[in-house]
C-alpha cells in the first residue's frame, strides 16, 4: 500500500505496528468522550480505514528483533475489515474503538484478537482458527455474532459484553465451536438466541450474572453441548427458555439463584442430558415447566421451593437427591408430572432415601405411589385399594392389620359370649370358647375346631359371615405387605 495516501491518523498506526506499540486516539480525554458509543462523531483526527488496517496485518512492515502488533485504541474504524481466509500472525488489539461496518474473519487463522470495549455492527468469525483467546470483553454489538465452527486454541471472553440482534439469526451463534480453555461470559447481555449446539468446551462454561432476554423463544440452545468442567449459571436471569436436550456437563450444572422464566411452556428443557451434579436452589419457583425426562445425573440438588407448578421427570435416574428434606416435600413434585402417574419417578425417589437410609420416608414414597396407581384404575380396582389402603396401608403399615384383627376379635368373642351358638353333635362338640371361636373365623387357614362344631343362628350368623370375609380380606393385604417387604429386601 502507497503510504503517501496515509491520513495523519492511519500513519501513526503505520509506524506503530512495526514494534507492536500502542495507539490510544483516546489518551488524555474525559472516559465519556472516550465512550465508543459517540465514535460518530470522532473526526479524521481519530479515523483509520478497515483497508489500511488490512494491509498492516497481512503485509506490514517488520522491525528486525521487533514483535509487529496491531495495538489501536479509541479509533474510529470505516468500512468493512475483510480477513476472510487470511493468515495473520501478528495480535489484533482493537480496544475501545467505533467499528462503522462488520468485520469479517470467516475462516481466517489467527494469532489472537481483543476488541475489548469496542462498539459494532455485528461480528463475523465462522470457521476461524485462533491460536490464542478472542477477548470481547464489555463489546456492545447491535448485530449477529458468527462464530459457528471457529476452533480457539485459549478462551472466548464475552464478559459483560452487549449482544442485540433484531433478526431471526442468532444474537450469539457458537454451534459446533471448540474452545479448548474456557468460555467466560460473566454478566454478558443478550437480546436474542445464543446457539450451542454441537459447541465442545474443554474447561467451564462462566454465564453467572448474565441477563439473557429472548420471550417465548430460546435464550440458550444448547443441543448435545459438551463442557468438560462446569457450566455455571447462578444468578441467572432469562426471559425465554434454556434448552441443553442431549447436552453433556462433566462437572456442576449450577443455577443457583437463578430465575428462569418462560410462562406457558419449558424453562428449562434438559431431557437426556447427562450431569455431573445439577443445582437448583436459592431461587423463586421456575415460571415455567421443568423438563428433566431421560437425564442422567450423579447428584441432584433440588429444593423442593424452586419446583415449579408443572415439570417432566419421566426416566429420570439420579443417584444422590439432596437435601435431606421430608418424603411429603418431595411428593409433591411427583404429583406435578405433566404425564401424570410416571412409576419411575416414585421408584427412584424410594431408591434415594434408602441409599441414605431413611427407611421410613422410603415406605412414605411407595404408600403415595400406590395411592397414585389407585386413582388410574377402574371404579372396582379403586375399591379394592381403597381396602387395602384403609386395613394396611398396601402394606406399608402392617400394624394397622393388628389393630383391626384385634378390634374384630374383641367384637366376636363378646357377641358370642353372650350368645353361644348351638352345637352340630352336642355329645361330640367341645366346649365352646368365644375367643378361639371367632379367631377360626377370622384366619381362614388356621383351625382351632371351633368354627366347624358350631352354627350361630340370626344376626349372629350374619356377623360369623361378615368376620369371614373380613378375615380374608386382612389375610390377602397382609401376605401383599409381606411380599413386599421381602421384594425390596
Amino acid at each position: 500500500m502507497d503510504t503517501d495516501e496515509l491520513t495523519p491518523a492511519e500513519r501513526r498506526v503505520w509506524r506503530a505496528y512495526a514494534t507492536g506499540t500502542t495507539v490510544d486516539f483516546g489518551e488524555g480525554e474525559e472516559e465519556q468522550a472516550r465512550d465508543p458509543a459517540h465514535g460518530d462523531g470522532w473526526g479524521p483526527e481519530r479515523t483509520v480505514r478497515a483497508r489500511v488496517l488490512r494491509a498492516l496485518l497481512l503485509n506490514g512492515p517488520q522491525e528486525p528483533g521487533e514483535v509487529a502488533a496491531l495495538k489501536v485504541m479509541g479509533a474510529r474504524i470505516t468500512g468493512v475489515l475483510n480477513l476472510r481466509y487470511a493468515t495473520v500472525g501478528s495480535v489484533v488489539h482493537l480496544g475501545h474503538c467505533r467499528f462503522t461496518d462488520v468485520p469479517d474473519f470467516s475462516g481466517a487463522q489467527l494469532t489472537y484478537l481483543n476488541l475489548r470495549d469496542s462498539v459494532l455492527p455485528g461480528l463475523l468469525l465462522p470457521r476461524t482458527r485462533v491460536d490464542g483467546s478472542v477477548r470481547l470483553t464489555r463489546c456492545r454489538i447491535d448485530g449477529p455474532v458468527h462464530l459457528g465452527g471457529a476452533q480457539i486454541s485459549g478462551m472466548l471472553i464475552l464478559e459483560r459484553a452487549e449482544l442485540t440482534a433484531s433478526g431471526p439469526e442468532p444474537v450469539l451463534k457458537l454451534s459446533h465451536v471448540s474452545i479448548e480453555d474456557d468460555l467466560c461470559a460473566p454478566g454478558l447481555r443478550t437480546r436474542g438466541e445464543i446457539r450451542l449446539d454441537g459447541a465442545a468446551v474443554a474447561g467451564s462454561v462462566d454465564l453467572e450474572d448474565a441477563r439473557l432476554h429472548h420471550p417465548g423463544r430460546a435464550v440458550i440452545d444448547a443441543q448435545t453441548l459438551v463442557v468438560e468442567g462446569d457450566l455455571l449459571m447462578r444468578r441467572v436471569s432469562t426471559s425465554g427458555w434454556i434448552g441443553l436436550r442431549g447436552a453433556r456437563v462433566a462437572g456442576r450444572l449450577d443455577l443457583s439463584y437463578a430465575r428462569l422464566s418462560n410462562p406457558g411452556d419449558t424453562a428449562l428443557r434438559a431431557s437426556s442430558c447427562t450431569v455431573g451434579e445439577l443445582w437448583l436452589r436459592s431461587g423463586p419457583p421456575l415460571d415455567g415447566r421443568l423438563n428433566l425426562r431421560r437425564a442422567q445425573v450423579d447428584v441432584l440438588f433440588l429444593e423442593p421451593d424452586v419446583v415449579p407448578r408443572e415439570v417432566q421427570l419421566g426416566n429420570l435416574v439420579y443417584t444422590t437427591l439432596t437435601p435431606h428434606v421430608p418424603a411429603e416435600r418431595r411428593l409433591v413434585m411427583l404429583e406435578r408430572d405433566a404425564e401424570g402417574y410416571v412409576p419411575h419417578s416414585y421408584e427412584q425417589l424410594t431408591a434415594a432415601y434408602r441409599r441414605v437410609g431413611d427407611d421410613h420416608a422410603a415406605r412414605l414414597v411407595q404408600l403415595a405411589k400406590q395411592r397414585r396407581l389407585r386413582s388410574t384404575r377402574a371404579w372396582y380396582g379403586r375399591i379394592w385399594g381403597y381396602v387395602q389402603d384403609a386395613t394396611v396401608g398396601y402394606g406399608f403399615r402392617p400394624l394397622r392389620a393388628c389393630a383391626w384383627l384385634l378390634s374384630l376379635l374383641a367384637v366376636g368373642s363378646v357377641a358370642y359370649a353372650l350368645h353361644h351358638p348351638r352345637p352340630l353333635k352336642a355329645a361330640e362338640a367341645p366346649h365352646f370358647d368365644p375367643v378361639f371361636y371367632t379367631l377360626d373365623l377370622l384366619l381362614p387357614v388356621i383351625s382351632f375346631g371351633q368354627e366347624g362344631a358350631f352354627a350361630p343362628d340370626g344376626w349372629y350368623q350374619t356377623l360369623s359371615y361378615a368376620l369371614v370375609i373380613t378375615g380374608w380380606i386382612l389375610a390377602t393385604t397382609v401376605v401383599t405387605g409381606i411380599t413386599r417387604t421381602v421384594s425390596r429386601q
